[in-house]
């Protein structure tokens, strides 16, 4: 008989009786003998508890058994999910090999951009931040300091014309841009200091008004993509700025068969005929109100009767040789204006009573003084133009103007949009649409001040170092547009709006995306989130440093091991097309 040999294992022996079965555990070693299997029995474990019956089974299979908070330690755990997705949307996109050649400040510039979509900071905040996450660790810039930082604010800003330049070859050139639209809009935001250069008191879009700004004019492709950035002092005009945007477009990317769309206070009519004097460039805006005046005068071609049948209608004008002019009617813009109108009319004779009152009881009295005091009544609400005052040295009496508020009232919902691209290439309804795309830039410039990225305020005082921040908020809203579009899935987005048949009318949002809002869960009944929520919770999935001691071996292994990712995590990077990454690079 062989001498029995061999490793010794675990068996799970399972036997019947009649209607029953019993399971017994055994410590076997096999062995062969005249060429067949043997097993010999050496103990049975069967009346152990089961985790004991597991440990043995471990052990004997060669695995190292470890005492939890004595053998094994988790050392460190670095929050990971949210930065491995911007990440993973990064190298999707191709943006490091976008900024420029590999190095420690591209490596900077990367980490600064993604961390702008995370967790957006004054630098040194992020500095401090970069240690506790993944993004810091694997890319080797948690040790940075602040010179290094500025150092690759400076190496980025100084790219910037070939980033852009790359942009628009991939997102406004013919082949990726078939309706040859290009959106461009500007914001402001204020200046905290006052050494920048740069800073100045302008009209603040962010209603800073005893603050210094500056402003920045975002150009973005059709269906709003960011696409190129301009900073400028901030008492720049909108007009100035647009002819910023158009001669980096048409010098710098050399893109001349575009149609540049922004709204009347940036194309201007001294805008629109230098377009056609030195360039080949089309253009889509609107008319200002008194314009539209003119246009709804009594021999006017824009009279309400256009309206009857339809929300839009084309008309000409000779002040317009050459041009389309396409008139809109929206019956709930219109009904929202007369509300308002109507409210603010209510809120102002509320306040001029009360200034009569004091007039009435001798606690106010002079011309000058009287009109002052209403002078910051009827201005408050800029509802002067639709009140008769009549004011004397004792009395003040008041009346609404009613004929000018029926004439105001005519033409309320009612907008005409102005532009060069002829009938065979936008015709009436898509040149409605085409203009409308603008909320697109004035999304993602809201995604940029507030929302996502905080660019607000500005704490640099250099001018590259201002110009730097701003494109930085830029390329990370770059990042952002495509995170929203390829996670909207798991967020409140529209990810199939109902297709518009009348561009006039408001957008409308799906059935769909109605369900997501009321029940805050997708039709799997699975949670929805804002996008700022899904970043927060894909943060909560970590990378933990975990060091196990093997006792009486006198060794230390460690390795880097993920917590269990929730489903929504799971399926962001699924969305993302990439496995969930242990490491960033």
């Amino acid at each position: 008989m062989a001498k029995p040999s061999g490793a010794m294992h675990v068996s799970k022996i399972v036997s019947r009786r009649g209607e029953r079965e019993y399971v017994s555990w055994l410590v076997r070693r096999s062995f062969r003998e005249g060429g067949k299997v043997r097993h010999e029995t050496l103990a049975n474990l069967s009346a152990l508890p089961q985790p004991a019956i597991e440990a043995v089974r471990a052990s004997l299979a060669g695995k190292t058994l470890v005492t939890a908070g004595q053998d094994l330690r988790i050392v460190r755990g670095l929050p990971h999910g949210h930065v491995a997705a911007v990440w993973a949307q990064a190298k999707a996109l191709g943006l490091p090999a976008l900024l420029g050649p590999a190095g420690r400040m591209r490596d900077l510039a990367l980490a600064l951009i993604v961390s702008r979509v995370v967790a957006p900071a004054p630098k040194r905040a992020t500095l401090s931040w970069w240690a506790d996450t993944t993004l810091g660790v694997d890319l080797g810039v948690a040790d940075a300091d602040t010179d290094e930082v500025y150092a690759a604010m400076d190496w980025l800003v100084g790219r910037q014309d070939q980033i852009e330049a790359k942009l628009a070859a991939r997102h406004l050139a013919a082949d990726a841009n078939p309706s040859r639209m290009a959106l461009f809009d500007l914001s402001s935001s204020w200046v905290e200091g006052t050494t920048c250069p740069l800073a100045a008191r302008g009209y603040s879009r962010d209603g800073r008004k005893g603050k210094a700004q500056i402003e920045y004019g975002l150009l973005c492709d059709a269906v709003g993509r960011p696409v190129a950035v301009r900073v400028f002092a901030g008492n720049t005009a909108d007009p100035a700025a647009f002819i910023e945007a158009v001669t980096v477009v048409k010098d710098r990317f050399g893109l001349t068969d575009l149609v540049m769309v922004g709204d009347c206070g940036m194309i201007t009519n001294a805008r629109i005929d230098a377009l056609r004097e030195h360039t080949q460039l089309g253009w889509l805006t609107c008319l200002r109100a008194p314009a539209i005046k003119i246009l709804a005068a009594d021999d006017g071609p824009l009279q309400m009767s256009l309206f009857d049948t339809q929300d839009l209608a084309e008309i000409v004008h000779p002040d317009y040789p050459g041009e389309r002019l396409i008139c809109c009617r929206n019956p709930a813009l219109a009904a929202e204006r007369a509300r308002k109108r109507e409210d603010l009319l209510a809120a102002t004779e509320t306040l001029l009573a009360a200034v009569k009152t004091r007039v009435e009881a001798g606690g106010l009295s002079g011309q000058d003084a009287i009109g002052v005091a209403v002078g910051k009544i009827v201005n408050k609400y800029k509802m002067a133009k639709h009140f008769t005052l009549h004011i004397d040295a004792q009395s003040l009496s008041y009346q609404r103007d009613q004929a000018r508020i029926d004439a105001e009232a005519a033409l309320d919902g009612i907008y005409v949009i102005r532009t060069s691209v002829p009938t065979d290439t936008l015709d009436a309804a898509a040149t409605v649409f085409a203009y409308k795309q603008l909320s697109h830039v004035e999304r993602d410039l809201r995604h940029i001040k507030t929302d996502d990225l905080a660019l607000r305020p500005i704490h640099h005082r250099l001018e590259d170092r201002v110009r730097a921040h701003v494109l930085i908020c830029m390329l990370a809203a770059y990042l952002v547009w495509h995170l929203r579009a390829t996670l909207a899935p798991l967020t409140y987005t529209d990810t199939a709006p109902p297709a518009r048949d009348n561009p006039v009318a408001p957008a409308r949002r799906s059935d769909t995306a109605a369900r997501k809002a009321s029940r805050h869960r997708d039709d799997d009944n699975e949670p929805v989130r804002s996008f700022r929520t899904l970043l927060t919770h894909l943060g909560t999935l970590t990378r933990n440093r975990i060091h196990i001691t093997t006792s009486g071996a006198n060794t230390d292994t460690a390795f880097d091991q993920l917590t269990e990712p929730t489903p929504a995590q799971r399926r962001a990077f699924e969305l993302l097309g990439t496995p969930i990454p242990i490491t960033l690079t």
